[in-house]
């Protein structure tokens, strides 16, 4: 039987979300392998990276979550929003940490001092010291999201489920500012349980960089889900970036950035992370594997970095006519939001914004699914697109 065609929630939207990264978790560095003091996770260096971003032009920024090293992401959000002027905050939000009204009324609080400039990211990933098998763990998140749309959208709270049972009343604290059902959720998992959460629930299937044929492999099933449940969802692509103003200078700057990298060293570093085992850094793994001896699985998608970090493992390089080529085939494919890092953060922030930023048309992803409450659903997305 012939599959369905990719479907998105928004094929109207021409451009792009474009996003960058701040590395709540430690993550910052000139080269993998070596940390350096200057880099390390803390206000001064974190909220000096997101506002330069917000300085910059991208339209929102990534705040993850990790237990093990760096800062709070709901307290750093707060801090950082009445900050910032244009940029959202999409902030990593581990499901089961807070209790769900109170977790609602806290992404409240914050969307409303954002004034609608706020995403989240659904994380299901194990709570510190404990361990749920996955569909467990998808479960959990599954609860606390039904919890959370109640809590936005209703004036009671009714529910009972197999790790939350729920009868109260709501309050004004707890409804956002964002309107059309609250805040956007943005997910990324490869698991069954994983992809009909997202399906059933989540507005952007965020993916880790692969080669572009299993990246549409991962698009048509989640399409063919979320059919399912008679909705849409957005793509998006979490991936490093390294761009100069040649391809062999793109090159030499990422053989740099790995110059302390062994393969005891790098799998030293991949195993610290909490989701070091999951399925998802598996597929990174398996990607390196069918990479040429350089590293790259495909022209200008380099697999090196997934070697000194779990998770997000690979980077477009090159040159930026190369670089824009390559998002541009993305987007052909139907992704509509980008989560772009590199190392160290600020410098490779400034030069994507000099060299790529301004030769994509871009977007919120709130404004173009009309839940700011001064942009109606149906006005033209002029105020929410930049040439």
């Amino acid at each position: 039987m012939k599959k369905p065609p990719i479907t998105i929630r928004s094929p109207h939207l021409e451009g792009a979300e474009v996003a960058w990264f701040a590395p709540l978790c430690n993550g910052d560095d000139e080269f993998l392998g070596r940390h350096d003091i200057r880099y390390k996770s803390d206000w001064a260096n974190t909220s000096n990276i997101l506002l330069t971003a917000d300085r910059l032009g991208y339209r929102n920024i990534l705040c993850p979550s990790s237990y093990q090293v760096g800062q709070d992401t709901l307290t750093f959000a707060s801090a950082i929003a009445p900050l910032t002027s244009n940029i959202n905050i999409l902030a990593a939000i581990r499901c089961g940490e807070l209790h769900p009204p109170m977790l609602g009324r806290t992404i409240a609080t914050i969307d409303h001092i954002l004034k609608g400039r706020f995403t989240i990211n659904i994380i299901s990933s194990d709570l510190p010291g404990t361990q749920l098998e996955s569909a467990a763990r998808y479960q959990r998140s599954r609860e606390v999201i039904e919890i959370l749309k109640q809590g936005w959208t209703q004036d009671y709270i009714d529910f009972k489920g197999e790790f939350y049972n729920l009868q109260l009343d709501t309050t004004a604290p707890m409804k956002t500012y964002q309107q059309n059902g609250g805040p956007l959720l943005y997910f990324g998992g490869y698991s069954p349980a994983a992809v009909d959460l997202c399906a059933e629930h989540c507005d952007v299937y965020l993916m880790w960089p692969e080669t572009e044929e299993r990246l549409l492999e991962l698009m048509k099933n989640m399409s063919e889900k979320a059919a399912q449940y008679n909705r849409k969802v957005d793509f998006g692509l979490r991936v490093h970036v390294i761009v100069r103003e040649t391809e062999e200078e793109a090159k030499a700057a990422a053989s740099r950035l790995m110059y302390y990298v062994d393969d005891v060293k790098g799998k030293e570093i991949r195993e610290r992370a909490l989701d070091a085992h999951s399925y998802g850094v598996s597929r990174q793994a398996e990607m390196r594997k069918i990479a040429s001896d350089d590293g790259f699985v495909e022209p200008h998608l380099w697999t090196g970095i997934g070697r000194a970090r779990s998770g997000c493992g690979a980077a477009i390089v090159g040159s930026p006519e190369q670089v824009l080529a390559k998002i541009q085939r993305y987007m052909d494919m139907g992704i509509r939001a980008f989560i772009f890092s590199g190392y160290p953060h600020e410098s490779e922030c400034k030069l994507f914004a000099h060299y790529v930023l301004p030769k994509i048309k871009t977007f919120s992803m709130p404004e173009a699914q009309g839940r700011i409450p001064n942009i109606p659903p149906q006005t033209p997305l002029a105020a929410g697109i930049r040439s």
